[in-house]
């Protein structure tokens, strides 16, 4: 009968974890930020387990580190380690019975203001002892891996052990404050107008490329965050391709096209949205009870 190395027979987890973060970010210092520790602790524990496996795992060098081929070997390994832990933990959730606890939701700055804070009061006040953490980014946040409970999104999964339910379509207009539309009258000519878009960070983004493309390159005002592009556009100074949502709630109005602008220039399509949860995590009663709320709450949204 084989025997397991009695070194490795209890591996600890958090060796898993450490060697998962070195694959996906390949330096010391952002797995170190990544898992909560010091540089000095990573090096250390992947020295020790090194040692433990009587393998290299990672080449150093000045620019991080790169995965040997023992790594590319135990890689999906350690990721159905890491899907069973979060399946494990996900029903040990599932035991409680209150409607307790913490509950992290991802999403666009824009919709967390527009489709999550009007409702909060009315969830808080069903369920009392929830807390609710809402992660306002643009960039996706790692549902897979459970760095949020719950998401919303415009782009469907492609991976991960995920669950998902369209929440209702999006469309998108071209927008400004009722003043700058009198103002501009009927537009021709979409580069006659002050445009506040993406900056570079963001330009692959498709309402950037929309932007860049139909519009120009000179805009009067560009940011990585679309709130603050939304605030600028609140003053007046610009106009902003926006999701359909947003106008009612910043008192914005889209631009007046003449009809061969808009034959010629179709808007991008809308965008389905999607709330989404790792499935260990669906029936796990506080974030069940936050998933039906925006299921019920949050499911008409504007064309």
């Amino acid at each position: 009968m084989h025997r397991t190395d009695p070194r490795l027979a209890n591996l600890p987890w958090d060796d898993v974890r450490l060697f998962l973060a070195l694959c996906r970010v390949r330096t010391l210092g952002e797995a170190a930020r990544s898992l909560g520790v010091d540089g000095s602790t990573v090096s250390r524990r992947l020295a020790a387990l090194e040692e433990n496996l009587g393998a290299s795992l990672f080449d150093r060098g000045r620019g991080g580190v790169s995965a040997t081929p023992a790594a590319d070997a135990l890689l999906p390994v350690a990721e159905e380690i890491e899907h069973a832990m979060a399946r494990f933990a996900g029903a040990a959730e599932a035991l409680e019975r209150d409607v307790t606890g913490l509950v992290r939701i991802a999403c666009p700055p824009d919709a967390a203001e527009v489709l999550i804070a009007p409702h909060l009061p009315a969830l808080l006040a069903r369920h009392p002892g929830l807390r609710i953490e809402v992660l306002a980014g643009e960039g996706l946040v790692d549902v897979a891996r459970r760095a949020a409970d719950l998401a919303l999104r415009i782009v469907r999964p492609e991976r991960g052990d995920l669950i998902q339910q369209k929440l209702g379509t999006v469309g998108w207009h071209l927008a400004a404050t009722p003043a700058l539309v009198q103002r501009l009258g009927s537009v021709r000519r979409l580069r006659d107008v002050p445009w506040v878009t993406f900056g570079e960070q963001y330009a692959h983004l498709p309402a950037a490329r929309w932007v860049r493309e139909h519009a120009g390159e000179e805009p009067v005002f560009q940011s990585d965050s679309l709130r603050l592009q939304i605030a600028i556009v609140t003053t007046g100074l610009g106009a902003a391709l926006l999701p359909a949502p947003s106008l009612d709630h910043y008192g914005l109005v889209p631009l007046k096209l003449t009809p061969k602008l808009r034959r010629d220039v179709p808007l991008p399509p809308p965008n389905d949205l999607y709330l989404l949860t790792h499935r260990a995590l669906r029936h796990v009663p506080r974030v069940r009870a936050v998933w039906d709320f925006l299921v019920e709450h949050a499911s008409v949204v504007g064309a």
